[in-house]
């Protein structure tokens, strides 16, 4: 322990909250995040927290340095956690809470119980005394499907899988935080692995995304980004058809809705959500590309209704939308809609006004686009027929 922790643990303790806020300041983003990785949500991590530093403050006096202080907030932390796991319902993203639907009009009621996974602001907390390796590794640990699979573990296991595999920590140190043996911890440890790998299996689990970003690189990155968001805000089938996987999935929680398949998926888009314009604005989100999605006041320029309109409106907020690719192609959409999710991203309520931006292209009726997504499917269909040939 350096003399400088020394100083400020024995000034907290004659009551100098500034001291405890130094003392602690080093800790708080990770200790956030490892609350989200147990609890699934930001809002429950903020509790989380905050139980922890006030447990710490009000405890510091039996703190005797016989561990670090890290181990000992970690400790607080992991107890904080588990209380909270104990009351609350298991986090869920949307194809595990109920079945696909093929009705593009039929979206269902929004479930506004605690049940869904939230996506995570940052791709990690920031080390800058960690290698570049042990950075990427860090955001990989709260990617969505890492984290949609940690939420089956038992709370319990969960704690020792982040506490020895994400932050380091020693069996010995573990036993410690949850008053258990290290045989304990370990067994605990290899039960978290098994049911883990078996997750992955039994859901197709995307591969990792940090391996998918980095074989893409920066400019494929940037080129895959600039075509997203070009079809998206066009309304052009074709083109997302060319970015999607055949399987792709798009979620929008708390909406039950989901859709499987590029078909399905396609379809809700065209029919649905371009029925009005859009403006993307790219951004991370748990270590992944993201997008914060602007929804225009009017209808879609083609709308015979609005000929005559001279373009959209103002551009509210409706979504973040992580994206999850496999073999560079986009595997899986998860677009949150819930306010409160935005709020917790510092985004702005409204797209700045850009009178340079791309109109729409206007969209074709019901008919049409099941006959244009229908043939562009059979020529793919056809083509990978081909290549396997």
């Amino acid at each position: 322990m350096g003399s400088t922790e020394a100083d400020l643990i024995a000034a907290a303790r004659h009551g100098d909250e500034a001291a405890f806020e130094k003392l602690v300041a080093a800790h708080q983003r990770r200790l956030h995040a490892y609350c989200y990785r147990m609890l699934g949500s930001v809002h429950d991590a903020d509790d989380a927290l905050q139980e922890t530093l006030l447990a710490a403050w009000r405890g510091l006096g039996t703190f005797e340095g016989r561990s670090e202080l890290r181990t000992w907030l970690y400790r607080i932390a992991t107890h904080a956690c588990l209380r909270l796991t104990a009351s609350r319902r298991r986090r869920v993203l949307s194809p595990e809470h109920g079945p696909p639907r093929s009705d593009v009009y039929d979206l269902g009621e929004p479930v506004t119980e605690p049940v869904w996974l939230e996506p995570y602001p940052e791709a990690g907390p920031a080390d800058d005394s960690t290698s570049p390796e042990a950075r990427y590794q860090k955001r990989e640990s709260v990617e969505l499907a890492f984290m949609a699979a940690l939420q089956h573990l038992p709370a319990s296991q969960r704690a020792v899988l982040i506490l020895r595999e994400v932050l380091q920590f020693s069996a010995a140190e573990v036993a410690q935080m949850l008053d258990r043996s290290v045989p304990s911890v370990n067994s605990s440890l290899q039960r978290a692995r098994k049911a883990m790998a078996e997750h992955h299996a039994d859901h197709h689990a995307a591969t990792s995304q940090r391996d998918e970003l980095r074989a893409l690189g920066e400019e494929g990155q940037r080129q895959l980004v600039a075509a997203f968001v070009q079809a998206w805000e066009r309304a052009d089938v074709p083109a997302m058809v060319a970015l999607l996987a055949e399987d792709a999935r798009f979620g929008m929680p708390p909406l039950p809705a989901w859709f499987r398949g590029r078909t399905d998926v396609v379809r809700f888009m065209a029919e649905r959500m371009w029925a009005t314009p859009w403006r993307l604005v790219p951004m991370t989100a748990n270590g992944q590309l993201a997008f914060a999605c602007y929804q225009g006041d009017t209808a879609h320029q083609g709308d015979t209704a609005h000929q005559g309109d001279t373009g959209p409106g103002r551009f509210r907020l409706s979504a973040v939308n992580v994206v999850t690719l496999r073999a560079g192609r986009i595997a899986e959409l998860t677009g949150f809609l819930d306010p409160a999710i935005h709020r917790q991203f510092g985004l702005d309520p409204e797209a700045p006004e850009d009178p340079e931006a791309q109109k729409p292209t206007s969209l074709p009726n019901r008919d049409e686009v099941s006959r244009r997504l229908g043939s562009l499917l059979v020529e793919a269909h056809a083509e990978a027929g081909r290549s396997t040939r």
